[in-house]
């Protein structure tokens, strides 16, 4: 399912907002050293069952932490993220810095305290620097959550097969949405869509209609129905249920009572939802 983007500015080169639509793999080439927590995400993936372990969580504090040690080494290498020079290498190490110190504000500030001018003089770059590549702090918002869904809600198989797939992603999500970054700027947009038009058509359009697509079709696969099976025609209703009653509670308690969502209450949720 393609995904629609809204505003008129054109994406970063390297950030396919429609890539959630397809089965996220990790990020390669040009991003490896700034990759978003990937060794967090191997590492959950290989947990017994996908859950977000203490381990995990450590593992992820430590690739966040190098992340930003190596586009510091990309700013220091090419004079300066704010350099306008021609250097292709210095445009990445600028984005870089901006998508990272807006990570770092919000959870500093919260949204209503996240400012341009804010994220510009904690990246090190010029204003303008900024708006030559977003309109607004919900635009470097919602790059930010696009690029590190591609890995943080990918699937633990590429072609998942039954339930306990199924409980891998869920436990995937619990940890996403509420103990990564990237939850936070997730549960950010959320709030502001409820009162701000475009940003509720640019995360639903952008982000939240094909990730619901993807992960309704997964879940039908997991329980055993896929395209090849036209005699089951509720199978994708069934699905996409069974996917609201596992993620609305996790919304829930995240958005709503501002509580963990930790292994014991997904495993809960997951016990009272999907055969043994």
């Amino acid at each position: 399912m393609a995904a629609t983007v809204v505003n008129s500015r054109q994406p970063p080169p390297d950030k396919d907002h429609t890539a959630i639509a397809a089965q996220p793999r990790p990020a390669t080439g040009n991003r490896s050293g700034a990759s978003r927590a990937a060794g967090d995400r191997t590492v959950a993936d290989r947990a017994v069952g996908g859950r977000a372990t203490a381990a995990a969580r450590a593992a992820g504090a430590r690739a966040n932490t190098t992340k930003r040690e190596a586009v510091k080494g990309d700013v220091a290498s090419t004079g300066g993220a704010g350099s306008t020079g021609g250097s292709g290498r210095r445009s990445e190490a600028a984005r870089l810095a901006v998508l990272n110190a807006t990570d770092d504000l919000l959870v500093e500030v919260g949204f209503e305290g996240l400012t341009i001018e804010g994220i510009a003089a904690a990246a090190g770059v010029a204003k303008q620097t900024i708006y030559r590549w977003w309109k607004s702090k919900v635009d470097i918002l919602f790059d930010n959550l696009v690029l590190d869904a591609a890995t943080g809600l990918a699937w633990p198989a590429e072609t998942p097969a039954d339930p306990a797939d199924l409980r891998a992603y869920i436990h995937r999500f619990a940890d996403f949405l509420g103990a990564a970054p990237a939850g936070k700027v997730l549960q950010a947009l959320l709030g502001h869509a409820q009162l701000d038009v475009r940003t509720a058509e640019l995360l639903h359009h952008g982000f939240l209609d094909a990730l619901r697509a993807r992960d309704v079709e997964h879940t039908r696969a997991c329980l055993g129905g896929s395209d090849d099976q036209p005699d089951d025609e509720h199978a994708a209703e069934r699905a996409a249920a069974l996917l609201d009653a596992l993620l609305a509670p996790l919304y829930h308690r995240a958005l709503v009572l501002r509580r963990p969502l930790d292994a014991a209450f997904v495993d809960a949720l997951l016990d009272r939802h999907l055969p043994g």
